[in-house]
């Protein structure tokens, strides 16, 4: 019974020496006169030290988490365990479906605030559980959570870096939510990319492929605003005969822009078609 007290005075240690160094690396960058994006990635670490210090789920548990970066959490075995995106929003998470019902458990991304609730049933065997969570920034996060019979659990993640090449990008000229043909091509090129223009928000959810004449045809991902949809197309060909892709054939009319990697398919080639279209909220 000790080992896990031991094991959660050790994690309050660690968290105490991270704050300690964000808060050193804060202060020297925002020191740097003359250096905007240096002094911006030293407000925005000092901001979000301040947060978490103010905040009342510092009781809770408060990971910092970067792209791609494996996430080691505590998740409640006889009660709801909540994860939370400080400045961002889950927009959707995967998992493995186990073959015995005794392995699996719960994960529902709640769509109003953007965070995700896990459960666990009981009879859960596993002393720990996986699973990836999509941000609506477009970043990835792996869950390895070890699973305790505590109350109810709140996580809350911090991604710096997201956090500063927002700033930056806004310091350094960026508009937000730029209109007309301007916006069209930008759109093209965030999706070639794999960016997010400001004002619109990515969508990574991959459709089942469709096949249509001689073509399979499948929705990889949207960018929606208020006035504009982007839409990224994995086209491959079906045939053992070359295609030649033409706009009318991946875009509707009146598409505002349409870009295709690579027009000239050979038997059994894939491209990338980029398509964008006016929202029909604004449709008249």
């Amino acid at each position: 019974m000790a080992l896990p007290c031991l094991q959660r005075k050790l994690d309050d240690k660690m968290m105490e020496i991270a704050m300690l160094a964000t808060f050193v690396v804060g202060v020297v960058l925002l020191s740097r006169t003359g250096r905007v994006g240096e002094q911006c990635a030293g407000f925005t670490l000092l901001s979000a030290l301040l947060f978490v210090a103010a905040s009342p789920a510092w009781a809770d548990q408060t990971v910092m988490v970067e792209d791609n970066s494996r996430v080691e959490c505590i998740a409640s075995k006889k009660d709801l365990t909540r994860v939370s995106l400080l400045g961002d929003e889950f927009a959707s998470v995967s998992k493995i479906q186990p073959s015995n019902a005794l392995d699996d458990f719960s994960v529902v991304n709640e769509p109003t605030r953007g965070d995700i609730y896990i459960s666990v049933p009981d009879g859960f065997r596993p002393k720990t559980l996986s699973f990836f969570g999509t941000s609506k920034k477009g970043y990835v996060y792996k869950f390895a959570c070890r699973v305790e019979a505590i109350e109810a659990q709140q996580i809350f993640l911090s991604n710096p870096t997201a956090e500063i090449k927002s700033d930056v990008a806004q310091l350094e000229g960026d508009e937000v939510a730029p209109d007309g043909d301007e916006t069209a091509v930008r759109l093209v090129q965030a999706m070639a990319s794999q960016r997010v223009v400001p004002g619109y928000r990515m969508r990574k959810s991959p459709l089942v492929p469709v096949k249509v004449g001689n073509l399979s045809v499948q929705l990889l991902a949207e960018y929606e605003g208020l006035e504009m949809v982007g839409r990224a197309i994995r086209i491959e060909n079906m045939t053992k005969e070359p295609v030649v892709l033409s706009e009318s054939d991946v875009a509707p009319p009146g598409a505002l822009a349409v870009a295709i990697a690579n027009s000239s398919l050979a038997g059994g080639q894939v491209t990338t078609a980029y398509v964008v279209t006016r929202s029909q909220r604004m449709s008249p």
